[in-house]
């Protein structure tokens, strides 16, 4: 199954257990997500696009021009942040990845215990009831 498709298939149908550890792992690790994304990711982003500060994507909704959302915000003007919204997707993203990854290694662990465990039940003959070593009991003095 390739990667991709299982990663679709997680964040799409993922079922409680993936989603509470989900939703712990992004709880902790949300801060430093966001500011990875924020501080490294998105710069050079908006670097290749031409300079483009995410966070000053807006669309003020009173037609006029204004240069930040904060100028708009002051001006008391109703504004759609898309570039908030497009920052808060790329940080979705890398979330639910990172918890994908740790998933698919906590899944990959217990597939190889359980393997290893059936591999040693398999190697291990069972150990013999005492009815039947006391039976062997009677049955080698009576050889004697």
């Amino acid at each position: 199954m390739s990667l991709l498709k299982e990663f679709k298939e997680f964040a799409i149908k993922g079922n409680a257990f993936d989603l509470a550890v989900g939703v712990i792992i992004g709880a902790a690790f949300g801060k430093i997500v966001d500011s990875m994304v924020r501080d490294l990711v998105m710069p050079p982003i908006g670097l290749l696009l031409g300079g483009i500060n995410f966070n000053n994507l807006f669309l003020a909704l009173d037609g006029k021009e204004y240069v930040t959302v904060a100028a708009a915000k002051a001006a008391g003007v109703a504004t759609l942040n898309y570039g908030v919204f497009i920052q808060s997707m790329v940080d979705f993203t890398i979330i639910a990845f990172a918890i994908f990854v740790v998933i698919k290694l906590m899944n990959n662990l217990r597939r190889k215990e359980a393997a290893a465990a059936d591999a040693v039940a398999e190697a291990a003959p069972p150990e013999p009831s005492e009815e039947v070593l006391l039976l062997r009991e009677i049955r080698d003095s009576l050889k004697k």
